[in-house]
């Protein structure tokens, strides 16, 4: 079996024979393609990378976290192989091929969950201020529902899914949740179906057949890393404001568009209290 290395050149169609084979991520066998197998525990390589329209965002002369700057500052083990990777890790903390495999999976299940998050902490106060009734539409405040004589109703319909118990609620989650995880971390998902963990693509995880074209596969990568990250960073910015304001995201954002100048970070910070306030 050939060992494929992070050559970035060739054309579209080159590729595409290419992934016809297996080759190697870390040890694990990995295609690129619609169903992909057997990832390296950090995803699917570039594989596109050498087509015209990804080859920007892979291999050498991809975009730099210092731009023209980063030249010896980006350590060789960072080869733009996979999605998002700016040569950034100037602490060495993926220098072991394994750790970076693991950050790498670790990396993207968070990203997903982040943006899955910051579409559920915004949606229910556009709609509150649209005129969609809710129990309670700030996303920190919305579980406390629960705990209320007439429990908590998902989109304040109770037609939907009413949730009267935490410890039910919670039950369900560790175990449903719990289990589907644990299935994926361990493996399951690549020994028992021949999918990479990451990627695992097939008519149930990728119904729409978005990945189906191997260009699009490789700018969809670099598209969700992208956003993941900012989702991340904008929940952090959330627990922030929570924090220093006591108001959801939606009603910050009005606060500090009707006043830029009294109503920012800087005076939220130093003039309020570090606990959210009408808890």
């Amino acid at each position: 079996m050939t060992t494929m290395t992070s050559s970035f050149v060739g054309n579209t169609q080159a590729f595409q024979a290419q992934v016809a084979a297996p080759r190697t991520g870390h040890g694990k066998l990995a295609t690129v393609m619609r169903r992909t197998v057997k990832g390296g525990g950090g995803g699917s390589k570039a594989g596109t990378a050498g087509s015209p329209s990804n080859a920007v965002w892979y291999g050498p002369d991809r975009p730099k976290f210092l731009g023209p700057f980063s030249g010896a500052v980006v350590p060789e083990y960072l080869t733009g192989e996979y999605a998002g990777d700016y040569g950034w890790d100037t602490a060495g903390l993926s220098a072991d091929p394994a750790t970076f495999s693991r950050y790498r999976e670790v990396e993207i299940i968070h990203a997903r969950w982040a943006m899955l998050g910051a579409l559920g902490c915004v949606v229910p106060e556009v709609l509150a201020q649209s005129g969609v009734q809710f129990q309670e539409a700030v996303w920190f405040k919305a579980g406390s529902v629960i705990l209320t004589a007439g429990g908590l109703d998902y989109l304040g319909n109770p037609n939907l899914v009413h949730a009267q118990s935490i410890l039910a609620t919670l039950g369900v989650q560790i175990v449903l949740m719990g289990l589907i995880e644990s299935y994926r971390a361990n493996g399951g998902i690549d020994d028992d179906q021949g999918l990479d963990r990451l990627y695992p693509g097939g008519d149930y995880f990728d119904p729409l057949g978005l990945a189906d074209d191997p260009d699009s596969f490789a700018e969809l990568r670099v598209k969700e890393i992208k956003n993941g990250r900012l989702a991340m960073v904008a929940m952090l910015g959330f627990f922030v404001q929570a924090i220093v304001t006591g108001k959801g995201p939606i009603e910050n954002l009005q606060d500090h568009l009707s006043d830029p100048g009294t109503v920012n970070g800087l005076n939220q910070v130093t003039a309020t209290k570090f606990t959210p306030g009408g808890l």
